[in-house]
């Protein structure tokens, strides 16, 4: 039996990891100059977290987690996404109890969901994700945006939009909602099935909803700006305010509620028309109740999480070079067995330098260890034999101009050569 990965998921081969790790390395990098430090948290959760945080009126809860009993017949999930597991984390680990605020990222972490696998969108896919705790004030949403923002920019992604609204907190959001329950009564019957449910279950996802019908029967509906409390309408104004300091374009889009129930005041996504209808590759908000929720003292939060592998497709769309990096800086190829030992340890001792060195482990012959060395892409190459060794000196030949240099097979001298080169 011929064996293949799951429907929906994917494997990344040594050929193109280093598309990963480019990207991860410039997140670290800056990530650390907001003072965002990392967090872990575990592939699975108790499910009851993501009924709570997540809401058990999402999609995700309602259709898409991966939950399954344990040997003890606990109810375990799958993490579908990364907030609700750093909340667990700041409450269950005392970080509140910190200087506030608490600044975390999380990256490579895996994320499952059961829909139908799409461009970019996969049934396990990876998230980086950053999460504020502690900070009220509408600076840290723009931080978060501007994260994003800095990051796509270093990749060389340029035209991007930032989609934002505010969907209001508990004090005023129900006005909002009952308006535009009142709006729809008419056509109630004409709504798709979902959004029936969501009309009496929360009928702010009705906003969300795909289906072209019922995107038509929303024309003329309530806007929730004009519902918006002055609190709310103050954080609004000041994180607009912030993002025109920062010259970060942004539109205010009012149908823009996102698919997670705990969000409160800010929505955002960072979107792009190069992949297709799912445009958004990164989205986050405002989720001031959740660490409450989930057990912790009221303290507001604020995040955002965004899809590596559309970030990957987006970058391969656009046309968007990762620089590969030189998988090989010398090979040494051994000329019989004299010559394969001494290839062998000064590979060693060249790797004690930090370069980057290959010499034959399959038993090739020399002709053939050329032709590796040519197709791993290394930058020099040198030969290893009887006379070599007897005459302590070989030639490094620089496979770039093809200059042939002496030097003695001393691991310090190759390691200069090869440095004043570059």
């Amino acid at each position: 039996m011929a064996y293949k990965a799951p429907k929906g998921t994917r494997d990344v081969l040594p050929s193109e990891s280093y598309k990963w790790q480019y990207i991860e390395n410039i997140i670290r990098e800056i990530t650390a100059k907001y003072g965002i430090r990392e967090a872990r948290t575990p592939v699975i959760e108790h499910t009851e977290l993501f009924l709570r945080g997540v809401g058990q009126t999402t999609d995700i809860v309602q259709k898409e987690m991966y939950t399954f009993n344990d040997k003890g017949d606990r109810s375990i999930t799958l993490k579908p996404e990364g907030t609700a597991g750093m909340v667990r984390l700041f409450v269950e680990h005392n970080l509140y109890a910190d200087v506030q605020p608490t600044k975390m990222y999380y990256l490579t972490n895996p994320v499952f969901r059961y829909e139908k696998p799409q461009a970019g969108r996969l049934r396990e896919h990876h998230q980086f994700g950053v999460e504020m705790f502690g900070a009220a004030r509408a600076s840290a949403d723009a931080e978060c945006i501007s994260i994003v923002i800095e990051l796509l920019d270093r990749l060389g992604l340029k035209g991007l939009a930032v989609r934002l609204n505010s969907i209001g907190c508990p004090d005023c959001r129900p006005k909002y909602q009952a308006a535009l329950k009142e709006f729809l009564r008419e056509n109630y019957d004409s709504l798709c099935e979902t959004c029936r449910t969501r009309y009496e279950t929360n009928p702010l996802r009705i906003l969300d909803c795909k289906v072209p019908s019922c995107g038509e029967l929303l024309k003329g509906a309530p806007v929730i700006g004009d519902f918006l409390c002055d609190d709310c309408k103050k954080h609004m104004d000041e994180l607009t305010t912030r993002l025109e300091l920062l010259g970060i374009k942004y539109e205010i889009t009012p149908t823009l509620v996102r698919g997670l129930d705990y969000y409160t005041k800010t929505v955002f996504e960072v979107f792009s028309d190069q992949i297709g209808s799912q445009g958004a590759i990164c989205g986050g908000g405002r989720y001031d109740n959740l660490v409450e929720e989930l057990g912790g003292p009221a303290l507001p939060a604020v995040g955002f999480g965004l899809g590596m592998e559309r970030l990957l497709l987006l970058m391969e769309e656009t046309k968007t070079e990762i620089p590969a990096p030189e998988r090989c800086d010398v090979y040494l190829a051994g000329l019989g067995e004299k010559g394969d030992i001494a290839a062998f340890a000064l590979a060693q001792n060249l790797r004690a330098l930090g370069l980057k060195c290959e010499t034959d482990l399959v038993g090739r012959s020399l002709k053939a260890q050329m032709k590796f060395a040519d197709k791993i892409g290394a930058g020099y190459v040198c030969i290893l034999g009887e006379d070599e060794i007897a005459k302590n000196e070989i030639l490094l030949k620089d496979m770039r101009d093809g200059t042939a240099i002496p030097t003695a097979i001393d691991a310090e001298q190759i390691n200069n050569i090869i440095n004043q080169r570059r």
